[in-house]
């Protein structure tokens, strides 16, 4: 505004000599001063952002560790509000694994050569998260809890636990991969490559999946994640025949990663298992028969 008031004489005796009418010139002024303005705006937009996050910093860590949002001592009172707070944070478990899998997808196609910092803070961030939930659902008298109250608290508790064993592999899986690419300096075949990252996407899905069925207790959700299971069981299957079939023709680069190839599979088989688990929470307690119904397997790592 303070750009315009100058020229707002000039403009005004501009703008009576058209031959538009005075709707038209309202809607035509209005468009150009706006466009204008973001115009000139766009260049601040990087140092604003710099002074916003300047006078409003991140302050969601402490000693180096993720420091929980959303557990409220004071909820404890009421156990409903306290597990439904313990649940938000079970799913920031989950975002922070799915973004250890992304790391895993980075060091798979090479465009992260080194296990991170970055990736060992997030292997911190999750322990962190998994030992505050834990103690916090640890000051909640289980005797006390309704049957549904009771049943949703040990569903937290399995989910932590399987979502800290699952960052874990992760990293293992990262430092085998960084160790053969660095030490030893051999890399998967391009075929092999493409496998172990078509599995890895399988996983970031599934894992997605598992969560929104913890989150919901949607049924048809959950025979869909044990169908997803069965389905990514099935390819980690037929990937490791194509590898040791690759294996009888002498490719070389399948030969030289043979051992990690097959241990990194075996973990993904693993993880699918973690992340799955889910749902068999949800089929049990259900009221329609649906676990047996899709003749599932027994839960298994």
């Amino acid at each position: 505004l303070l750009l315009i008031i100058p020229v707002l004489d000039p403009l005004v005796a501009w703008i009576d000599t058209l031959g538009f009418s005075p709707q038209e010139l309202v809607i035509g002024f209005h468009l150009i001063y706006n466009t204008a303005r973001c115009l000139i705006m766009l260049p601040t937009v990087g140092p604003m952002a710099r002074l916003c996050a300047a006078l409003l910093p991140q302050q969601n860590e402490v000693g180096g560790l993720a420091k929980p949002r959303h557990l409220d001592l004071t909820a404890l009172a009421t156990p409903t509000l306290a597990l439904a707070n313990a649940v938000r944070e079970t799913l920031r478990m989950g975002d922070l694994i799915e973004s250890m899998l992304g790391s895993m997808l980075a060091v798979l196609r090479g465009t992260q050569t080194a296990v991170t910092q970055e990736v060992r803070r997030l292997n911190d961030d999750v322990e962190a998260l998994y030992s505050a939930i834990k103690l916090y659902l640890a000051q909640m008298p289980r005797e006390e809890l309704g049957e549904h109250d009771n049943r949703r608290w040990a569903e937290i508790i399995e989910l932590t636990i399987n979502l800290e064993l699952a960052a874990g592999l992760i990293e293992r899986m990262l430092r085998k991969i960084q160790q053969q690419k660095t030490s030893q300096r051999r890399s998967f075949s391009e075929v092999g490559l493409e496998e172990l990252a078509d599995l890895q996407i399988q996983l970031q899905s599934n894992l997605r999946l598992g969560l929104s069925v913890f989150l919901t207790g949607d049924e048809e959700s959950a025979r869909q994640l044990l169908r997803e299971k069965r389905r990514f069981r099935a390819q980690e299957r037929r990937l490791a025949h194509a590898h040791v079939s690759r294996l009888q023709r002498k490719v070389v680069q399948s030969i030289e990663t043979s051992s990690l190839h097959l241990e990194l599979i075996a973990d993904m088989k693993r993880l699918n298992s973690l992340f799955c688990s889910s749902a068999y929470a949800v089929l049990e307690t259900s009221d329609t028969g649906a676990l047996s119904s899709e003749n599932v397997p027994e839960q298994s790592l």
